[in-house]
């Protein structure tokens, strides 16, 4: 899920360099900041859906707390490096394409124009370093939600139904906010998100129940 999401900011970067030159100056920075906010909500519903799906996991075979807070910050620290390294190398393979396609243009262009376009152009180039940092603090944020959830809560089951119902919730937000900054329906992007968030969970406590079933508990 991590790489889909790297796959999907790159994205979003490239829409958004395709297009700044074709909206109104005033729209720019709005539309620039509604991207970024979009790209952190994907980071975060993946963090959120990664942590909570380990963590689901886990207890389908360990009722200890501990083990379930174990898992759960291990995958946080885990996704959030592979955000961050991934989304760091993405990023910088764009902008030196974006800077090699500079050079090429202003071969091209008059001596007395170059200097001045070279900076206009390199103000709306993406960061490899901020996309880094970013993705890794949205996937954090999204995966601590699950670890809280179940930290303090010693009964096994009540715990899992905690985590599940604080998840889902977690998700039914983080969908209303996608589909908010996407200008898509908002019954249908919480629906998919939700639907994509349980089945996650679902599949790994499904699965792990049955390794450990077959003797292969930890």
């Amino acid at each position: 899920m991590a790489a889909q999401n790297h796959v999907q900011l790159t994205v979003i970067k490239e829409n958004y360099n395709q297009n700044r030159n074709q909206i109104p100056e005033e729209e720019s920075d709005y539309f620039q900041r509604a991207q970024w906010l979009r790209a952190a909500t994907l980071g975060a519903t993946d963090g959120l859906v990664t942590t909570a799906s380990l963590m689901m996991g886990v207890g389908a075979v360990k009722k200890g707390v501990d083990a379930m807070i174990l898992i759960g910050f291990a995958a946080l620290f885990a996704g959030a490096c592979s955000m961050a390294i991934g989304e760091f190398v993405s990023v910088y393979s764009q902008l030196d394409i974006e800077l090699a396609q500079i050079k090429r243009e202003t071969k091209t262009r008059a001596q007395n124009h170059e200097q001045q376009e070279k900076e206009d152009k390199k103000e709306g180039l993406p960061n490899p370093f901020l996309a880094a940092v970013a993705s890794a603090v949205a996937f954090s944020l999204g995966g601590i939600i699950p670890i809280l959830a179940a930290g303090f809560i010693s009964n096994h089951k009540v715990r899992m139904g905690v985590v599940a119902a604080a998840v889902s919730l977690a998700l039914f937000v983080f969908g209303g906010v996608g589909a908010v900054l996407g200008k898509s329906p908002a019954v249908r992007s919480c629906a998919r998100v939700l639907i994509g968030g349980w089945m996650a969970m679902g599949i790994t406590f499904g699965l792990t129940k049955l390794i450990g079933s077959a003797g292969m508990e930890m």
